[in-house]
């Protein structure tokens, strides 16, 4: 039996605020293609299928229209909510599609019916644990005090399926396992408090994982990350995107596809004359594509940005990387941690992005919205 493993859309999510609908659209199509090839028996939707809770209308629309092309293949489609997603939103209409042959995780209430498929070989029970954090679980279960970790409420979650070892089982969730790597796009919790450990995965011959967005394996091919389909962040210039096929008779085979983007996300370096000159980016994809750019000029470029965005349609950032930066960030960390205020880190932040810092009516306004939210977390 033949799997396509798909995570972490993120459909309608901006990078330094350029939308990236368009790119999802185009990637969205891509796989398609790869599904006609592949002729998969079942696509797995791993999570964070919107960027946001309550998702725009246009992101809302295009996945209505991926999950439509789908549906017309009679391909089996599984799709559990992420940690960006509503599950409540994510499930609406889940029991009329079950008749399309798309499955969608409920509300998690404790209790998870498998999807059984059967081939040459025997059933397939897919299981779909969506997004869960300790609380959930000891809700459900009666504020059960034993759950108190990730790990605690994802083996009492999963002790409650009558998972029958005798035959294949495949998992579909979002989490973060321990040990596995992650990039500057995910969410981040504070002294990594929602690991997971591996081993509560242990009865399902194949772990389809959500959250992270670079693709890798858990300990074994068993356990994996498929990652996102395109790049949303400068941490992940490197990465090669991809499908992830499963192939699930009497053993687990993996095989991954690569995913070529509309524009591939790119960090350039150089010094500003060079970098601007046509002998530089001719013959590249460049002026089309998301770039982060690091200029080693020693002195400032007045309107850098201005300048760099009339070669470079999509400039996503400008830092600079010369000896007097280099000399800045040799002061202890520790101190700058001590010394600076929240809105000091907001006024860097809305500099970075925007090339200019606030006015004074914005950190102002910042300034009183800190302290809202203070009295309210008091």
């Amino acid at each position: 039996m033949k799997f396509i493993h798909l995570s972490d859309l993120h459909i309608g999510r901006r990078v330094n605020e350029y939308s990236m609908l368009e790119d999802q659209e185009y990637i969205l199509g891509k796989i398609i293609n790869i599904i006609d090839g592949e002729r998969p028996d079942g696509v797995f939707i791993a999570g964070d299928v919107y960027d946001k809770s309550i998702p725009s209308a246009e992101a809302v629309q295009l996945f209505d229209d991926f999950l439509t092309r789908l549906a017309k293949r009679n391909t089996a489609v599984f799709i559990i909510s992420g940690n960006h997603d509503s599950p409540e939103r994510v499930a609406f209409g889940g029991r009329l599609m079950n008749k399309s042959g798309i499955y969608i995780s409920p509300v998690y209430d404790g209790k998870i019916e498998p999807v059984v498929m059967e081939d040459e070989y025997g059933k397939v029970n897919i299981y779909m644990l969506p997004y869960i954090k300790p609380a959930h679980v000891r809700t459900v279960f009666g504020d059960d005090d034993t759950v108190i970790t990730y790990t605690d409420a994802l083996r009492r979650a999963i002790d409650e399926l009558d998972v029958n070892t005798e035959e294949r089982n495949i998992m579909i969730t979002h989490q973060f396992v321990t040990g596995a790597e992650r990039t500057e796009s995910e969410e981040k919790s504070v002294g990594g408090i929602d690991n997971v450990d591996v081993s509560v995965f242990d009865r399902f011959d194949y772990t389809a994982l959500g959250h992270l967005h670079r693709p890798q394996n858990c300990g074994s091919e068993k356990v994996r990350y498929c990652g996102t389909p395109l790049k949303y962040s400068l941490s992940e210039v490197n990465d090669e995107k991809s499908v992830t096929v499963v192939e699930l008779t009497d053993k687990l085979n993996i095989k991954t596809i690569p995913l070529k983007p509309k524009r591939d996300m790119r960090e350039i370096r150089g010094m500003f004359n060079v970098i601007v000159s046509h002998d530089f980016y001719d013959g590249t994809t460049y002026q089309e594509d998301y770039v982060y750019v690091k200029l080693t000029d020693e002195d400032e470029i007045p309107n850098a940005m201005g300048q760099l965005r009339t070669v470079y349609k999509h400039i996503m950032e400008i830092k600079y990387d010369n000896e007097r930066m280099r000399s800045d960030t040799e002061i202890d960390a520790a101190q700058i941690i001590e010394k600076k205020q929240p809105a000091e880190y907001f006024a860097e932040f809305y500099e970075g992005i925007n090339g200019k810092p606030m006015s004074d009516i914005q950190r102002k306004f910042v300034d009183e919205l800190i302290e809202r939210v203070k009295e309210e977390n008091l």
